[in-house]
């Protein structure tokens, strides 16, 4: 087997609601569009040369079994009016030769504006600390950053939230999906 290096990249999220926790898992990749598929975790590298697609195009290029590479992030409840979120930011840098970085996150009473912002300073910031740099504040609307070696990159991120039912579980994901 040779080395495998995705491609593409697409961002999704889903949202699922059960009696049953692992059924309301489900539900949430079935809403991501991710259900008939073989997850396979990976950690947070974003491949130099990767190119991001939206998840119309990314999903188009699938078959149902394929296994698939992904960041993500889930959080879960059974806590009635509990607000519960799930996030994957992006650190992409301007140079397509060089890698980035994806980060998860999942969390509690936060809105999907504050978890993606929050994932997306993650991913750059761990893009830094791996490069051995530091992060310099963040150059417009907290989605352009400058590592002190000069890499500037920009993020982006996709977040989902739920709130929590009296006897349900609710499940929320946010997902980045490899493209080989």
């Amino acid at each position: 087997m040779g080395v495998i290096v995705p491609a593409k990249v697409f961002l999704t999220r889903g949202c699922g609601q059960h009696k049953e926790k692992l059924v309301s898992f489900e539900k949430a990749l079935r809403e991501a569009a991710i259900a008939p598929f073989n997850l396979v975790r990976v950690s947070s590298i974003y491949p130099p040369h990767c190119r991001v697609v939206t998840k119309e195009d990314g999903v188009g290029l699938l078959k149902p079994g394929q296994i698939l590479f992904v960041v993500l992030s889930e959080a879960a409840t059974d806590e009635p009016g509990r607000l519960i979120s799930a996030s994957i930011g992006m650190a992409i840098p301007h140079d397509p030769a060089h890698f980035g970085y994806l980060a998860e996150h999942d969390g509690s009473g936060e809105t999907e504006e504050e978890a993606g912002l929050y994932t997306e300073y993650l991913a750059a910031e761990m893009l830094a600390t791996k490069l051995g740099e530091r992060l310099k504040e963040p150059v417009k609307d907290h989605r352009a950053f400058e590592i002190s070696n000069g890499l500037s990159l920009e993020t982006r991120s996709i977040s989902q939230t739920a709130k929590g039912e009296r006897g349900l579980w609710t499940t929320a994901l946010a997902a980045a999906v490899f493209i080989t």
